[in-house]
């Protein structure tokens, strides 16, 4: 089995990721926002940092998931995304783990199968946390 990365520093509230999410408004971090505030209240076990300066969650020192923003588009990404089960077809990457879903200005999501991803992702690296 491969080893799981691990990240250290987390905290149950980042002040750093607490001052981004309070930032004023601008396009691509509003659409990133809310899935970031869904991953953070996946379970009492989540921890968050900045990693690479993107916002992440853990289960405990364990990357699930991050947000990030770019030029004109912004990701939620799965540090284990291969693993995940995606039947709307959201996920994109063709890295040997990680998957993301990338979100435009104007463009509909599928927030019910964004929100299953996430949810999968948490419990994903709890099982892979249990099975070390």
């Amino acid at each position: 089995m491969d080893t799981i990365l691990r990240f250290n520093g987390g905290e149950k509230r980042d002040p750093t990721i607490e001052a981004w999410l309070k930032g004023p408004p601008n396009e691509l971090g509003d659409l990133v926002r809310p899935w970031f505030r869904k991953m953070r209240a996946c379970g009492e076990d989540v921890r968050e940092l900045m990693h690479d300066g993107f916002p992440t969650v853990c289960v405990e020192d364990a990357p699930f998931a991050y947000v990030s923003i770019h030029k004109a588009h912004a990701n939620v990404g799965f540090f284990h995304g291969v693993d995940l089960i995606d039947p709307a077809h959201l996920l994109e990457g063709s890295g040997k783990r990680m998957r993301h879903v990338k979100l435009k200005p104007g463009q509909a999501i599928n927030a019910a199968a964004l929100g299953a991803l996430i949810d999968a992702a948490y419990l994903n690296v709890k099982l892979l946390l249990r099975a070390t």
